[in-house]
């Protein structure tokens, strides 16, 4: 299945990327089109329709990389500090705006450009470090260290027993808001051992049988989600680690009025795969296994 932000069905031409003679020329094609990306989101395109500007490459100054071809015609995203045209999108927006593939080409430009800005610098020796590889890679000029773009995951799960669902809520969220749990994968640790770990450190609860659903690109800044089901195995739900302000069970009833908007207690929206995984076990999904 597809997610918010999965989906580009774009030729990324990654065996391109070292060939800058190649490179120089798409980025010299008045055919070739740029994504213009700030801080604050994307420019949409001009008018009425929803749609993700794609400008001239000419006149647009910034950090620049290469996101692929879109057929056959080379497609960059351009750090900017103001849009050449339209208006700028948050990616929330644009995710509720966009169509699928305008929303995922958002996100991946955004991901791209976001780690750019956050690592200027060699982190081997401090030096500032100079953009290769169309993007793709920072290469240190003192050292000659290569760093590569980061994607960090992070395992989300809803915790299932029988007819209840597991949901947590941080004290920074909104009155009423709950969600699914989930934490980073720690280095030396499979996605499953992450996700019965966080359920354990986050709620006091222990799990069995975790069950790999979707991922989804969540590039704030630049995490990849990992969506489980897993099964409760043991332990009554309580905040422990100081992430969460409560966890605890919520039945098949409440979660479907919370879904429809109704009540007190309220969801994720549908962009966030915290909901992909609500809806489907709510929808018959995610059926605890015997043990």
């Amino acid at each position: 299945m597809l997610t918010t932000f999965a989906g580009t069905h774009l030729d990324r031409a990654g065996e391109r990327r070292r060939d800058d003679a190649w490179v120089a020329e798409r980025a010299a094609d008045p055919a070739s089109r740029a994504v213009a990306v700030t801080a604050a989101g994307v420019a949409l395109a001009a008018g009425d329709e929803a749609r993700l500007g794609r400008f001239p490459l000419a006149g647009l100054d910034g950090t620049r990389v290469l996101l692929g071809l879109e057929d056959g015609v080379a497609l960059f995203a351009v750090e900017v500090d103001r849009p050449p045209g339209g208006r700028i999108a948050g990616l929330r927006e644009a995710a509720a705006l966009l169509e699928q593939r305008e929303a995922a080409l958002a996100a991946y430009a955004s991901a791209l450009l976001n780690w750019h800005r956050a690592h200027p610098h060699c982190a081997r020796c401090g030096a500032p470090t100079d953009l290769a590889w169309a993007g793709f890679v920072r290469i240190c000029p003192r050292c000659g260290a290569h760093h590569h773009p980061r994607t960090d995951p992070v395992v989300i799960m809803l915790v299932t027993a029988g007819d209840r669902a597991l949901l947590g809520r941080q004290p920074q969220w909104p009155p009423g808001r709950y969600s699914a749990l989930a934490g980073f994968v720690e280095p030396g640790e499979s996605l499953e051992e992450a996700v019965a770990r966080e359920v354990r450190e986050e709620a006091g609860v222990e799990v069995r049988d975790p069950r790999y659903v979707a991922s989804q690109p969540w590039p704030f800044p630049t995490s990849l989600m990992l969506g489980f089901f897993a099964d409760h195995a043991g332990g009554e739900p309580a905040a422990r680690d100081g992430e969460l302000d409560d966890a605890r069970w919520f039945t098949r009833d409440e979660l479907a009025a919370a879904a429809a908007g109704q009540g007190a207690v309220h969801v994720p929206p549908p962009l966030a795969i915290a909901r992909v995984l609500i809806d489907r076990w709510l929808a018959g999904g995610g059926v605890s296994s015997p043990p």
